[in-house]
This record gives structure tokens, sequence and C-alpha cells, in this order.
């Protein structure tokens, strides 16, 4: 049984071998002597798919329907509360209806429709958005990472597909220069994801609280018994009902909020039109820009400041970027444009139209323009409507929490795969019980909407910014996009998002300091783990084993070979880390044959299974040691290790078979080699058969005499702490702890 469940698992495994003579041509495999050579793929590997599947309209239409209840809910419920947050002091004028609907309309058209529908998605990494899928574009191009694991052979994966830039583009090639020799500019770029990373972060924090206590609120139109406090109360309940959901995953609660989502949108879009034709048509002509300038006219920096409210009509945008890993790009394009999109400006319209009459009650503007007989069903699906807009973000944050893995830049958390349909869909329990907490603590501190989204605003408009900027450096650097395109990107949408981003600082003391303060906490725990993370791989690899040393060691008499199997971790990929001498010394016993592993995350969201592995022989061959390099993109599921143990043993064979027939081309010795192939297959297979032990480096880092108080804090309190209070390697890469044994070493950095 567990020999076919592997075999389902990599379905590689199922390929049939009849040749048993290899053409040589095919399989020119170029031997490596040197330790400090990588490994390299075998040419005559079968190559794997692209990352680019393409979709049946059925399932396309099945993402889009569960798109709908997870990506939109969050920009779908704003109409709750939009026009409350732009008049915080009243409409002073009838015609302030028209400027604030005119902005409500362009800023729809120019951000979620045009600059994240049309531009941004099309940034995916392999279908994997967020603000590392942009990170892992430039670093799959332009060499910007700061921890050197790179290796030509990653070039060679095949969801590799950045093109190099010619001479002809001259703009290209000059900026990833400044880029790769910039080491300034290298911690910027990851100072500004890990702050694009934190952002969205607090937005899976905010997003809950601020639209669930907008809806449960509108029952106060109702009854006059309902008290905020009670108001608030309720809205705990429902909170932490929506977080204990989240294990069963993203494709079960989208299947289940879908619907929910589908009547609010007809709901709205349906009230909107209504009220439109029954209240004030002539609202129409506010899709004549005039209005907006009229506005400012009147009102100058009043007017400014209530671009606070506004930006309010797009919150949630970044979710249809972040979330793309679940669905694909055409199922988010197809729902926004002939659903959401639609439905939001039928509703904004609407509601404009009331207010053209109803002026006073523009602080429940939502509520008082549903018509009498669907008031309650509007408030019933209003409040789910509310729960399935912080899904959306929840999903969001999520998918960047696990990107942001994979390049260290987090700390080691458990990643659940929810969904075997349905790639990159993942529930991660640590930080959904953290969010819940903080989003708790949101609504019961804060308790009203008001300064709740003058920190919403900070956070949505900060991610749009930097998503901007990163987009400016793909449309130069990977699109080669004409300049002209570019500048009238960033003199329309990025001025747009400034003058915004202008407005909401503005509010900085009245609650927008909360996003700011979320970010700086989660910042300076990213900060610590990736430098650390960043500190101990120089230090192995300067204290690497070097092959004479190597050599030595082998051919110590004192070392006793057993039979087995052994696999020893690390995360050094340039040689053998120097704990493996100081394991030897302790412990002067090898297995038969020994497998350096080392972990390794690409840029990439997917490696095919037939291109994940690297192997190389360690001379002098009769030690029968070998070392092994396993990528994973950061969309891949790591398997149960009984699964991984077979392939890589598996893959070892081919390696041995590939390498013994690409020796020295001599027709004579045909039976030779065969003989010399069956025999060290055969000797893997012992070693297989006679056990698998798992040998892990467990390091402990101090900082060096003689540093200073800031590193001291950094490493032997900051860090150590962290790494005491999460996962360790082996609960991540489930290494069973009956074959385990741990080697401690002392790395002073």
């Amino acid at each position: 049984m567990e020999v076919d469940r592997t075999a389902d698992n990599y379905p590689d495994l199922q390929e049939s071998s009849d040749d048993s003579t290899p053409n040589l041509a095919e399989r020119n495999l170029r031997r490596n002597d040197s330790l400090d050579v990588e490994s390299r793929t075998i040419p005559g590997a079968v190559a794997g798919s692209n990352g680019h599947k393409v979709a049946s309209w059925v399932v396309i239409l099945q993402l889009a329907f569960q798109s709908i209840g997870v990506v939109y809910g969050d920009i779908g419920t704003s109409p709750l509360y939009v026009y409350a947050s732009t008049f915080t002091e009243g409409i002073k004028h009838n015609d302030d209806v028209l400027g604030v609907l005119s902005l409500i309309l362009y800023t729809l058209t120019f951000i979620p429709l045009l600059k994240y529908v049309f531009f941004v998605l099309q940034a995916n990494d392999n279908g994997e958005g967020g603000t590392f899928a942009l990170y892992s574009l430039l670093c799959r191009y332009a060499k910007i990472g700061l921890i050197p694991s790179q290796q030509v052979e990653d070039q060679e994966v095949s969801n590799f597909q950045v093109a190099p830039p010619t001479n002809r583009q001259k703009m290209a090639s000059c900026l990833k220069s400044k880029l790769e020799n910039s080491r300034a500019a290298k911690i910027f770029l990851l100072f500004a994801t890990m702050l694009g990373t934190s952002m969205v972060i607090g937005d899976g924090v905010l997003t809950p609280s601020i639209s669930v206590l907008s809806a449960v609120g509108g029952i106060k139109n109702a009854t006059s018994t309902m008290t905020q406090e009670k108001i608030v109360w309720i809205s705990v309940a429902i909170l932490v009902c929506l977080f204990m959901v989240q294990r069963f995953g993203t494709h079960k609660v989208g299947y289940s909020f879908a619907p929910i989502i589908c009547i609010w949108f007809a709901l709205i879009g349906g009230i909107g039109f209504y009220n439109f034709i029954k209240f004030d048509p002539s609202v129409i002509k506010a899709v004549n820009p005039k209005y907006i300038f009229h506005y400012f006219k009147r009102n100058k920096i009043d007017a400014w400041i209530s671009l606070g409210g506004v930006v309010l009509a797009i919150t949630g945008t970044e979710a249809l970027f972040a979330d793309v890993g679940h669905f694909t790009v055409m199922s988010i394009r197809l729902s926004m444009c002939c659903v959401t999109y639609p439905a939001l400006v039928s509703a904004y319209v609407g509601q404009a139209s009331f207010l053209r009459k109803h002026a006073d009650l523009v602080s429940d503007t939502f509520f008082e323009s549903i018509p009498g007989p669907l008031y309650w069903p509007t408030f019933v699906v209003a409040v789910l409507a509310s729960i399935v807009a912080s899904q959306a973000m929840i999903s969001g944050t999520f998918s960047i929490i696990q990107q942001s893995l994979s390049y260290g830049c987090f700390p080691r958390v458990k990643v659940v795969h929810t969904s075997s349909k349905y790639e990159g869909q993942v529930y991660i329990p640590e930080v959904n019980y953290l969010l819940m907490l903080a989003c708790l603590g949101v609504t019961l501190g804060f308790k009203d909407t008001t300064r709740i989204g003058n920190a919403y605003g900070i956070a949505v408009v900060f991610v749009m910014a930097l998503t901007s900027s990163f987009l400016v450096l793909i449309m130069i650097m990977i699109w080669k996009s004409h300049v002209l395109i570019i500048i009238s990107y960033v003199l329309t949408i990025g001025l747009l998002e400034f003058l915004y981003l202008s407005s909401v600082l503005y509010k900085f003391d009245q609650g927008g300091y909360l996003p700011l303060a979320f970010a700086g906490v989660l910042m300076i725990i990213m900060y610590i783990w990736h430098d650390v993370h960043r500190r101990k791989y120089y230090y192995e690899l300067e204290h690497k084993i070097s092959a004479e040393k190597l050599k030595d060691i082998a051919s110590l008499t004192t070392i006793n070979r057993v039979p087995g199997l052994a696999l020893f971790y690390s995360e050094l990929v340039q040689g053998i880390p120097p704990i493996f001498n100081h394991y030897l010394v302790n412990i002067p016993t090898l297995q038969r044959v020994l497998i350096f592993v080392s972990f390794k995350s690409l840029p990439i969201s997917k490696v095919p299974m037939e291109e994940r592995f690297l192997f190389r022989r360690v001379e002098p061959r009769d030690i029968n040691v070998f070392r092994c390099v396993v990528r994973y993109g950061y969309r891949d599921i790591i398997h149960e290790q009984e699964s991984f143990e077979q392939v890589l043993v598996e893959r070892l064979k081919g390696f041995i078979e590939e390498e013994l027939w690409t020796l020295e081309n001599d027709d004579g010795r045909v039976e030779e080699k065969r003989r010399n192939i069956e025999e060290e297959i055969e000797m893997v297979d012992k070693a297989w058969r006679d056990g698998i032990v798992h040998l892990i480096g467990q390091n402990e880092v101090v900082a060096s005499k003689g540093s200073g108080f800031a590193k001291r804090v950094l490493i032997d309190y900051a860090y150590n702490a962290l790494r005491r209070n999460l996962r360790q390697s082996e609960e991540v890469f489930y290494i069973p702890r009956k074959r385990m044994l741990k080697v401690g070493m002392t790395y002073e950095l």
C-alpha cells in the first residue's frame, strides 16, 4: 500500500525504464570533482511542465464562483460605511455628493479594475500572488537575495521563465546591474517586501473588526434596545466562530460563502438601481470628472481629508492579488468584471441618488436607503457578508506568510494544505489564532468603526503603493514595457495612490497608528529571524569542510562503517557543513551509505517533481557519500517522510545509473559497467533495507566574543527566544522521531 500511495503522490515514478542500455549521447553527464561546483541536472531528464496548465472552462467557472465567496467579501461590504466615513461632518453642499460619487467611480475603475485586474494579476508568479510573489520575480531575474544560495542549475527548472534582457533594452539591463551591485538596494527591497507583508497581515486583523461591527450595527435602526456594548459583544462572538472554521480550508469555506456573497451583490446592485430610478437619476452625470474639481474647490483641505473615507471603497483590493494562488487569474478576472464591479457601481450610484434627497441621513446611508420590505433580509445577508469579508484577508494572510517562509523571513510555522483538488489553498494554525486574538483586541478596544476605518485606510493604501513600486520594477526589468506605458502608469495610478496615502496619514493620531504599530512588531520579528538565518548561512559557508579535509576524514581507520543509510540534513547548499566533523569527532561511526540533504526554497511557486532532486557524488567513490539538494517552491507540499525517503532513494539509484553510463565511452566495457551499476544499486537497496537514520544538526547560536550590545540582544535573546517557542525543523519536514538523531553544535556569529 505504501508503494502505491507514493506512486500516486509522485506519478513520475511510474514511468517505465525498459531500455537496459541508455543512449550515451542523451546521457552526457558532466563529472564534478570539486565540492564547490554544484550538482547539475541530467540533460536527458524528462522536461517538466512550465507551470502554466490550461484549465478547462468548467474549472474556471467553478473557481470564479468560489472566488466570489473568498476574495470579494471585503470590497463587497465597503458600501456599508464609505459615505458615512467620507462625510463625517455631514453634507455641506448637495453637489458634494456628486463629487464624492465621481471620486468613488474613478477610484474603483483605476485601481481594482485597471491596476489589479489587468496589470498586477499579470505579474503573478506561476499562479501565485502577493508581495512576496513580486519579490520572487525580481529575485529570479536579478541576484538581489541576501543569502548566497543561488545555483546555476536553478535556472534549468522549467518554471524559471524569466528571459534575460537583450542589448537593445538598455534600461532593463542598467536597472538590473544597479540592483545587483547595491547592497543598500537589496536591503531596501527586502525591507519593502516585509513592510508589505506586515501590512497585509494588519489588513487581516482590521478587516474582520470593521466589517462585522458595521453590519451588526445596522440592527440599531430596527430596535432602540440595542446598545453599542451589545453590538460589540455580538461582533466578538461572530468573529470567534469565523476564525474557528478556518481549519476546514478555503475550498469548503469558499463554497459555503459564495452563495451568500452572490445574494449580497444581487441585493446591493438591485437596491442601488431601485434608488437610482426612484430618487435622482441625474447623479449619472458624476461620470464627468469636473465634479471632483468642483468638490475640491468648494471644500479645499476638508475635501483632501475626506479622501481617507473614499479610499475605503477599495478596501480588500489587495485580496484580488494575494488570493490568486487559491484560484486562477482568469477566474478572478471573470468574477470581478462580470459580478463585483457592476454590483458595486450600482450600489454607490444608488446611495448617492438617495443622499441627494436625504442628505441628513448620511451617517447611516446604507441601512436608511433600503426599501422597507427588504430591510431584515438585507440586514441578515449584510451580517453574513461581513463575515465573508473577513475571510478574504484571512486567506490572503495565510498565502503571503507561506511565501515569506520560503525566504527565511518568517519563523517556522505549520502550513496545512487544505485541498487536494486545488493547489495553494492553505491554513496556518498558529497565525489563525494570533489573528483572532489581535482582531478581538481591536474590536473590544476601539468599539466603533470610525477609528478602525482610519487605521484601515493606512494599511490599505500602504500595501497598494508598495505593490505599484514593485510593479514598476517588473515593468522595466522583466516585461520591458514601453517607457510611455510606465510613465502613464506612474502619472495616473501612482499619483492617485500617493494622494490617498497623504490623506490617510493625516489621521495618524485618530487610530491610524494601529496598522503601523502592527507592521512595526511584525517587521521586528521578521528582521530578527531573517538576519540571524543569514548569519548562520554565512557561518556554515565560511567553515564548510573542504574536499581535502573530507578525504582525510574518509581515510581514518578509526571510523566504523555500519549497515544502513544515513540522511544528514543541512541548510548549506555549497558544500559539507562543519557540524559533520563535529559529529564524527564525538561519534566515529558512519552508515554504509551517507547522503547530505539540503532543503532549498527557490523563488518560484512550484518545482516539478522530476526536477526537484540534484545529486552529486562526493569523492573518493568508495566511501559511498552523496550530496542532494532538494528544491521546493513556496507552494509545494512537503510530503510525509516515508514517501520522501522512497522517492529520494529511487532518484539516487537513477543518478548512479546515469553517472556510471557516462564514464569513458568504451563499448568493450558495457558488461562491466552493467555489473558496476547493478552492484552499486544493490548496495543502496541493501542499505535502505537495513534502515534509515536521520541526522539533524541542532545548531545553537550565540554572539561571538567582543560583539556589541545590539548584536548580543539580537542573537542571544531575541532570536533564541523566538526559536525556543516555535516549531523545530523535524516537525516542519515530518522527520520521524524514532529514527532521528540530533547533533548539537554552537555557532559563534
